[in-house]
């Protein structure tokens, strides 16, 4: 059989790769944090005619003849630049202006996922959650909350690994000084600290108050593109992606936090429907070479009829 036939099957195939690729991008322009992604093609393995010569007395070498046998996909790359920045005046929108992700932990089953979608909610038990219920991760004060007022950059340790991380918690109740509290509005500043109003229910003629509840802490990767998609804008730790540098806010180049905005999709999609084009072009040249090739096998099963 010609080597053509097979050279514009694997094209053929690849492209459909490609196209599929496209198709996820442009499907998910609208995504929340999304990272778009992309094919490297390589070409596979030739058929050698005939090996290069060394130069001879007399005489040049020759370079090798070989015949290429089509390609293949070399990887399919993951775009880590960031989005645009979406405002939402939602106090549980989060937007990380660095290359940081946010920790999500399923508490089932333990495991900690990373995200760089920040639409988060408080439930019923003051929890900060992602859209799957899972547990937005830092550090967590309001067993022992601590007055705004004598806060320092150093009150709260931070943890290095990711299992000794906490929920962030802003709880409709709390207990300072054996006085007990009510939840009025809470804030996040750049830094990530979690600061609660709380109104004074056992002393109602007192002012309110506010807390430091705790601090959101970020990963950073030295090789995000490595991360593995999960599914519901999270990823987790591949073994070429590096194991996550928890730390906080503003370090390790991981950015600050905004509260009241999210992350857009990086999709673009204007290089998108470029990309769609090429494809589209070369799936049908590919489709081209095939329907020649059969018309040259056509030939030669004529020649015996003739």
């Amino acid at each position: 059989m010609l080597r053509s036939l097979f050279s514009g099957v694997s094209g053929m195939k690849n492209l459909q790769t490609d196209l599929d690729i496209v198709a996820n991008n442009i499907a998910n322009v609208n995504t929340t944090g999304f990272k778009s992604s992309r094919v490297h093609f390589a070409d596979t393995f030739s058929q050698t005619v005939a090996s290069a010569s060394a130069p001879t007395r007399g005489n040049g070498g020759t370079n090798a003849k070989q015949v290429g046998l089509g390609d293949q996909v070399a990887s399919i790359d993951t775009n880590m630049t960031s989005g645009s920045t979406q405002s939402t005046g939602i106090a549980t929108d989060f937007y990380i202006t660095g290359s940081g992700f946010f920790m999500a932990k399923d508490a089932s089953s333990g495991q900690t996922y990373f995200t760089r979608d920040g639409a988060f909610q408080r439930d019923s038990a003051g929890n900060l959650v992602n859209s799957n219920g899972y547990l937005i991760q830092g550090v967590n004060t309001v067993a022992a909350p601590i007055l705004y007022a004598d806060y320092k950059e150093n009150s709260l340790q931070t943890p290095t690994a990711v299992n000794a991380t906490q929920g962030i918690t802003i709880p409709p109740t709390l207990t300072y000084r054996g006085q007990n509290y009510s939840f009025n509005s809470f804030s996040v500043d750049s830094n990530g600290v979690v600061t609660g109003e709380y109104k004074n229910t056992t002393n109602t003629n007192a002012d309110a108050q506010k807390f430091v509840l705790g601090k959101f802490l970020l990963a950073t990767f030295n090789n995000a593109a490595g991360l593995e998609k999960q599914g519901n804008n999270l990823y987790s730790a591949s073994n070429n992606s590096g194991t996550p540098i928890v730390g906080d806010v503003g370090q390790n180049g991981a950015g600050t936090v905004q509260s009241g905005a999210l992350e857009m999709s990086n999709v673009d999609l204007s290089t998108e429907f470029t990309n769609m084009i090429i494809a589209n072009r070369a799936y049908q040249a590919n489709a081209r070479i095939i329907t020649t090739s059969d018309d040259i096998l056509q030939e030669l099963v004529n020649l015996k009829k003739n």
